[in-house]
């Protein structure tokens, strides 16, 4: 696990920050205001790891928090981004729940019902509101950082992480999506890049060097952090991708073997497709869907093929480009040691 301490001035300016979209949302009708709320529902909780980076990576530069009370806000505008994300990635999954609990789109469609709509309806609705409440998260994190208490040059910078983050994940989440209904499977090399391209930036890359940038930390530092967290992130979604076919129901946060069960073009399947062994797999994957006989069935052709063991060798060499960008000495030795604990993280993340 990656575990980092919380904040709770980071978490009180989260929290500020929802209670802004509530109050302002109840200004403008009783159904824009009920998605207000579930925009504050949706976001709350949860292990808020992107601020946290943002404030591990401040810290360990030598940031002082009570001399920069932008650290905060900046922080918690990570967290709103990833919020927006999720709103969206579930319409784009065509999920109403997550981890078991109505999201943004479910909460509407249910409203919906209630009101007398049809099935169809219904989803127009709950689709409709997730859009415009991750829009709302997307929207609050940008001002976050407009109000922030920097200077010039530092706000340009701040801007232009999130900038970067914004675009660079829905190019992944396009990717990802056109890979997953184009009956022609894409390479190796650019599934791999949508991996990174989904998580990496907006996960690992953007809040450490945010951390950085509220620092006062030099070019030469933020352009090795930058590739640390870059190879940090990628190594993170390709766990995520080992978690979807072999985590528990715990790990996965849903029932085992849901990558599989989906027919998601992963790193993993991209892998499988290069051995000998993938027509085998093919026809397992192709039935998936059907039950966990099936999705067992999928796990040990995908297993004899040989992939997950080269899925783990490649995560293990990204892992050690980050231990050796680490010790750059371009980086405080209390950099160092971040990166390469939460390289250990990521690796324990493996099932």
């Amino acid at each position: 696990m990656i575990t980092l301490s919380p904040d709770p001035r980071v978490d009180a300016a989260i929290d500020a920050s929802l209670d802004r979209i509530v109050t302002r949302a109840r200004t403008l009708g009783a159904g824009f205001g009920a998605l207000g709320d579930a925009v504050a529902r949706a976001s709350r909780g949860g292990k808020r790891f992107r601020p946290a980076l943002v404030a591990a990576s401040f810290g360990a530069f030598g940031g002082d928090p009570d001399a920069t009370p932008s650290l905060y806000p900046v922080a918690a505008a990570f967290e709103l981004l990833h919020a927006a994300f999720v709103v969206h990635d579930d319409v784009i999954d065509h999920d109403t729940e997550r981890r078991g609990i109505l999201n943004v789109a479910g909460e509407f469609r249910e409203h919906a019902r209630v009101q007398g709509a049809d099935a169809a309806g219904a989803a127009v609705l709950g689709d409709a509101a997730a859009i415009l409440a991750g829009d709302l998260l997307l929207h609050e994190a940008f001002r976050l950082v407009a109000f922030a208490e920097v200077d010039p040059v530092a706000r340009e910078q701040l801007h232009g992480l999130l900038d970067d983050a914004v675009y660079v994940s829905a190019a992944g989440e396009l990717a990802d999506v056109t890979h997953a209904v184009v009956p022609e499977h894409a390479s190796q090399d650019d599934i791999l890049d949508a991996a990174f391209n989904k998580t990496a930036v907006y996960s690992f890359q953007a809040p450490l060097q945010a951390g950085a940038v509220l620092a006062g930390v030099g070019d030469e530092a933020r352009s090795v952090l930058s590739t640390a967290g870059g190879s940090l992130g990628l190594a993170f979604q390709l766990v995520d991708d080992l978690i979807g076919a072999f985590g528990s129901a715990e790990q996965a946060g849903r029932e085992t073997g849901g990558d599989l069960r989906e027919s998601k073009r992963t790193p993993l399947v991209a892998l499988a497709r290069e051995s000998s062994s993938w027509p085998k797999v093919n026809e397992a994957l192709a039935v998936a869907h059907t039950g966990p006989i099936a999705v067992r069935d999928a796990q040990v052709a995908l297993l004899e093929s040989g992939a997950p063991v080269r899925l783990r060798s490649l995560i293990s060499d990204t892992l050690d480009r980050v231990r050796t960008a680490s010790r750059e000495p371009a980086l405080p030795a209390a950099v160092g040691s971040l990166l390469r604990d939460l390289a250990d993280g990521v690796e324990g993340r493996m099932p």
